[in-house]
């Protein structure tokens, strides 16, 4: 895994030379924010898996 650091390096090393600053701290946060949306859909999921679960063990202790 990554550290935040090398993350930020790659991002800048893949702007255009005549990058702006502002263009470049844009790109910074526009990944930032994509991260913590894809952490968020992961936790949710999990969520979601967790709730199935319990479900489905009580409809089928109810059966039993």
């Amino acid at each position: 895994m990554s550290t935040a650091k090398d993350q930020i390096t790659e991002i800048i090393k893949r702007q255009s030379d005549d990058s702006s600053y502002d263009e470049i701290v844009r790109e910074l946060a526009f990944e930032l924010m994509v991260q913590r949306g894809l952490k968020d859909s992961e936790q949710l999921i999990r969520v979601g898996l967790r709730v199935c679960h319990k479900l489905r063990a009580s409809q089928s202790s109810t059966k039993s």
